[in-house]
């Protein structure tokens, strides 16, 4: 067995996670540097917050990486048409992530949860706005998945973009899992 076959996906994409997992690592160090600077701000940040927005998110990244999971374990056992049927439930869930960021947006500005208010309120824009754009380019890439999956373009022998597709979807949850404790949970 070779290196790149134990790899899930391609090495491109793990570049893409990798520069992805950083990016997000300089965010996180900003978020504790702006949280011992201003303990007191953070502290009360999270009562800002709609939980429910928060939790609902974590659900629909959580379900739809199930999804994609399961559309995963379809194609290798070359059942293109059932993996299409999860991408498509994956999808469907997915795009809930959006809509309930928009409705929890409109609700924050509402209350005064704006952009340039404390260093609490900036800090999970900034963090909350990259993490939708990565949603966003993997709602993209899945369709992608999608069109290849419905057109024939996966079997269970060749399957590597879906599993690339599959491992960045997966990293994009990871990171939403700990932007969630972070400001909708922890005092």
């Amino acid at each position: 067995m070779s290196n790149q076959s134990r790899i899930p996906g391609n090495r491109a994409i793990w570049v893409g996670i990798f520069a992805e997992l950083m990016e997000f690592s300089l965010m996180f160090l900003v978020y504790f540097i702006a949280r011992v600077n201003h303990p007191e701000v953070f502290h009360a940040g999270p009562e800002k917050l709609s939980l429910m927005a928060g939790t609902a998110n974590t659900v629909i990244m959580l379900t739809s990486s199930w999804f994609v999971a399961r559309a995963v374990l379809a194609i290798r056992s070359d059942q293109a048409s059932t993996s299409f049927r999860w991408l498509l439930a994956a999808f469907f869930t997915a795009i809930g992530y959006p809509v309930v960021k928009a409705l929890e947006i409109r609700w924050n500005l509402e209350r005064g949860v704006i952009g340039d208010g404390d260093v609490f309120q900036m800090t999970y824009y900034y963090l909350t706005f990259n993490h939708l754009v990565h949603v966003s380019w993997g709602l993209l890439g899945m369709l992608w998945i999608m069109l290849r999956t419905w057109f024939g373009g996966y079997t269970a022998s060749a399957h590597q973009g879906m599993i690339a597709f599959a491992s960045y979807w997966h990293a994009t949850d990871l990171i939403w899992l700990m932007i969630f404790p972070l400001f909708y949970v922890l005092p």
